[in-house]
């Protein structure tokens, strides 16, 4: 049987990533033609690092796995630390 959650009941919900890791609380959902497009996660200040110091990050819905007692999301909605890439010393100088 399909249990339908209420949106309401989603916000404030724990994130974590399918291999367990914790990655924060949604904060809010992004809506278009009444369906769920996109969540907005609060990430956690470990998580935040990743991000370049972010403290939000806008997840898309497909990268959902599962709503319930906690949210839980595939692990390729998060980057590695290989996919950001680190600005060289060069650029900063630039941009100072």
């Amino acid at each position: 049987m399909l249990k339908i959650k209420k949106i309401s009941e989603v916000m404030g919900k724990k994130v974590y990533t399918d291999d367990g890791d914790f990655f924060g609380d949604v904060e809010e959902v992004n809506l278009m033609n009444n369906k769920v497009e996109s969540w907005r996660i609060r990430v956690s200040t470990e998580v935040a690092n990743l991000f370049n110091g972010a403290r939000g990050v806008i997840i898309p819905h497909s990268y959902v796995k599962s709503v319930g007692d906690v949210f839980v999301i595939n692990t390729l909605a998060v980057p590695s630390q290989q996919e950001i890439p680190e600005i060289s010393e060069e650029m900063e100088e630039a941009e100072i």
